[in-house]
């Protein structure tokens, strides 16, 4: 093993970063040609984050993790942890580098049969040499105590159930202390208590500025999480466009992640006026924007705050006519907007029936409530 240190790289972008993945294309050849599973997938993970990665079978998941971890290598693209390259060393620094860094919970356990579920937990710390030798059959008891696993300690992996297992697994993976978790599927064998045991403990983890990123096909799991990536055929869909649209299929939420135009609008900027015409649907990626109907001597009436994942301007595309209220950023400003134009939102609502009648119960509830404002208005004005 070489004794050079990892190169570290300029600072990142965004302070609070700790996970930077740039353009990562992964391709597989085999006798009946190339496949490429990963397609220029560009990601950014705070440190802290607890967030799950979602996806049909075969959609790239696990193969993210893999691009993530150095476990295995990508076709082009930089992966950028704690700004260090983690491709730029060698595979003997980057395997020590991984296991003073990342806790990784496998899909399917790993455990070495020969060693008792204790000695299992110890072996990163031998690895990595941390911790003094005696200290360390302590602190892995503590970790297999925290996954309720004490009793078991010295019980080999195949007496005990696979669910156990996975248990053990995840103490393992948690030995060195590292600041990243990463799990795939670490739920996927737990029964439900188990797995809400499991969750409360990465929930913790990452409220004390661990970052978890955790693969799943649970979505019950996911509204454990504060983030939720998904991903489909090797490329990640729209945060924004999954908030605000949650009834697409992943295949059109991508399809719909090339239509929308990105925009961001300064404090206070009316985008849409009352009265006027509306040509776009807006979902919001990040700020805030108020909606009002506009009085007499600057006299307004703020009737919502909308923000991240929410969406406006589908009353008028849908129903017609111009506009029913102003809408426009708020002080604190400014706003990141995704804009769909007319035609592409008519199309989204002929291919989503689902998501077109959620949309319909929304123009109902307010419309009711823009009348109930109007009229409390009226009221007020001629008083």
């Amino acid at each position: 093993m070489t004794s050079q240190t990892p190169p570290v790289l300029p600072a990142v972008e965004q302070a609070d970063a700790i996970i930077q993945m740039r353009g990562i294309v992964k391709t597989f050849k085999n006798a009946a040609g190339e496949f490429t599973v990963l397609k220029g997938i560009d990601l950014t993970l705070q440190r802290g984050e607890f967030v799950s990665i979602v996806g049909k079978s075969g959609s790239g998941k696990s193969t993210l993790l893999n691009m993530l971890t150095g476990i295995d290598h990508p076709t082009s693209g930089q992966v950028v942890v704690d700004n260090v390259d983690i491709y730029a060393m060698t595979e003997s620094e980057r395997s020590l580098w991984r296991g003073r860094n990342l806790g990784i919970v496998f899909q399917f356990f790993q455990l070495l049969p020969m060693l008792s579920l204790l000695e299992n937990v110890m072996l990163p710390m031998d690895y990595v040499n941390m911790y003094a030798f005696d200290e360390r059959p302590q602190r892995a008891m503590e970790l297999l105590e925290l996954v309720g696993l004490e009793k078991q300690a010295h019980k080999l992996p195949l007496a005990v159930s696979t669910g156990q297992q996975q248990s053990a697994a995840i103490a393992r993976a948690l030995s060195t202390n590292a600041p990243i978790l990463v799990a795939d599927e670490p739920t996927g064998n737990l029964d439900s208590r188990a797995a809400g045991h499991i969750i409360d403990l990465f929930d913790e983890l990452a409220q004390r500025g661990k970052t978890i990123v955790m693969v799943t096909h649970d979505p019950s799991m996911t509204r454990r999480t504060s983030r939720t990536i998904i991903i489909s055929d090797g490329e990640l869909v729209d945060e924004t466009i999954a908030k605000a649209l949650p009834l697409l299929s992943h295949r059109l939420m991508r399809e719909l992640s090339r239509k929308v135009e990105h925009r961001t609008v300064p404090p206070n900027q009316t985008i849409i006026q009352r009265k006027q015409p509306v040509d776009k649907f807006f979902m919001i990626a990040s700020g805030q924007v108020e909606v009002v109907l506009e009085g007499r001597k600057a006299d307004d009436t703020i009737i919502a705050r909308l923000g991240p994942g929410e969406f406006f301007g589908e009353i008028e595309l849908t129903r017609g006519g111009k506009s029913i209220a102003s809408v426009r950023v708020t002080p604190e400003g400014p706003v990141e907007l995704l804009a769909l134009s007319r035609d592409d939102f008519n199309w989204l609502m002929n291919v989503s029936p689902l998501t077109s009648e959620a949309m319909t119960r929304i123009i109902q509830s307010r419309l009711e409530e823009n009348r109930t404002s109007d009229r409390r208005k009226r009221r007020r004005w001629f008083r």
